[in-house]
């Protein structure tokens, strides 16, 4: 089967598996993966090649992404539990001022969720969100809006975030995580704006439990507290920034096409594997100074836990991404579907916000669609580095877009913020269709000048 009567199945077996994820509960692993082999067996793929290619997809994740995740993930646990989280968070508040305490919890949100999961990010600086409405008497609901946004933005846009990460080894520019982290802080002030406008709106038409707080600002400090001698904000500061230093220098170093021993090591260390296992190195030392390298190992072990799933469903995204392939769709699409060619990168925004509102989970919608999109970037006009990082923060805002009650954050953010599910839905889930569209206008508006 080709031509449109493919396409065609195609869509019918894309919307197959939205349902069996999202309706039928079955999960999305085993759901891409038999629409991967229904797609394969309607492409013609012959039976003798079908596990060669399958294989060949599977595999190739784990070659070139699955250090970089359990690194970049076991940075974030080992922040989280050190308290150095916490650290990074006063020093944002210092920074920003207590005056303007939703402005600070937004990027106090950002900041954290770059090495730590939204979810747990939330949870952590809950204690801060509470204390701060009873220093100033802001709105309850406006900094729970607030915080949930800054923390949401930097989850689907910032690398080592895991589902950032896996887009851009799946599209070909896992070598440019430092292109992804410098176009996705630029993509992500328009969102940061516009949730930050859409909170201060909201947060006086809903209502919240801690509208009249029970607890105290005694609270956060006891929070402080229970992690003994908290580190200081250079050395909880090292696993985040060194490796995006050495990135950097990498990154310069092949620009100018230098050459010679101090060159070449500058590009080994700015490799992204290399360069975040010097990030864990610094965690693990960070884990040291604060009497916690006992925990080390059930830290590691958790994360491996954790990162085993994200992993799993990367690489059965890889799999549909390269029956895909091996289909022949991209060149038929190519040569006879000019219009997308003029949507650009509005088409990997659609279909993963397609993805996100129909099964929940931000990163597999991000990493599903990046195994979707890899043979169709030309397709796309996404050709240079630079095209394509805005194809994985399309990917990424789409992934945001929406947050409802089939997500988990949707829940926690409710729970912890103490909001009712119908004004979870106001105030959250409408501020992610809000922050969604600015983040694709922006990637849109920065498109026309790359």
């Amino acid at each position: 089967m080709t031509g449109i009567p493919f396409i065609i199945a195609f869509v019918i077996a894309v919307l197959a598996m939205l349902l069996m994820i999202s309706k039928w509960k079955v999960h999305p692993f085993l759901s891409i993966m038999i629409t991967s082999f229904v797609l394969a067996l309607l492409a013609g793929i012959p039976l003798p090649q079908l596990p060669k290619v399958i294989g060949e997809g599977f595999s190739s994740t784990f070659t070139s992404i699955g250090i970089v995740i359990i690194l970049g993930a076991l940075i974030g646990t080992i922040l989280e539990k050190t308290g150095a989280a916490l650290t990074l968070a006063d020093v944002v508040i210092r920074l920003v001022g207590e005056r303007r305490p939703g402005l600070a919890l937004e990027l106090m949100g950002w900041v954290v969720s770059i090495p730590v999961f939204c979810d747990s990010g939330f949870v952590i600086l809950n204690p801060i969100r509470k204390a701060l409405v009873k220093r100033t008497g802001a709105s309850s609901a406006m900094l729970t809006v607030c915080l949930a946004c800054g923390l949401y933005i930097a989850h689907v846009f910032i690398p080592p975030t895991p589902g950032p990460i896996a887009a851009a080894q799946t599209l070909g520019i896992g070598e440019n995580l430092l292109l992804v982290m410098g176009l996705g802080a630029a993509v992500s002030i328009f969102p940061l704006s516009a949730g930050y406008c859409y909170a201060r709106y909201i947060g006086n038409r809903v209502k919240s439990t801690d509208d009249t707080p029970i607890e105290t600002v005694e609270s956060y400090e006891a929070l402080k507290s229970s992690y003994g001698k908290l580190p200081g904000a250079a050395a909880s500061l090292s696993p985040l920034v060194v490796p995006i230093l050495l990135m950097a220098v990498s990154s310069i170093t092949s620009m100018l096409h230098l050459e010679g021993t101090v060159s070449d090591l500058c590009l080994f260390l700015g490799n992204p594997m290399v360069a975040l296992a010097v990030g864990t190195l610094l965690a693990v030392v960070l884990l040291s100074q604060t009497g916690k390298s006992s925990e080390l190992f059930k830290m590691t072990d958790d994360t491996l836990r954790t990162v085993g799933p994200i992993l799993f469903v990367t690489a059965a995204g890889s799999v549909l991404g390269r029956v895909i392939a091996a289909s022949g769709l991209m060149e038929y699409i190519t040569e006879n579907a000019p219009i997308l060619q003029m949507m650009g990168v509005l088409f990997p925004f659609l279909v993963a916000a397609l993805f996100k509102s129909a099964q929940g989970s931000s990163t597999v919608a991000i990493t599903t669609t990046a195994g979707l999109m890899a043979p169709l970037l030309p397709a796309l006009g996404l050709v240079s580095p630079a095209e394509i990082t805005l194809g994985v923060l399309a990917i990424g805002a789409g992934a945001m877009t929406v947050s409802h009650a089939n997500d988990s954050y949707f829940w926690v953010v409710t729970r912890f913020g103490g909001l009712s599910v119908e004004d979870g839905y106001k105030a959250h889930t409408l501020t992610t269709l809000v922050m969604g569209l600015a983040s694709i206008i922006g990637i849109f508006f920065i498109s026309l000048f790359m």
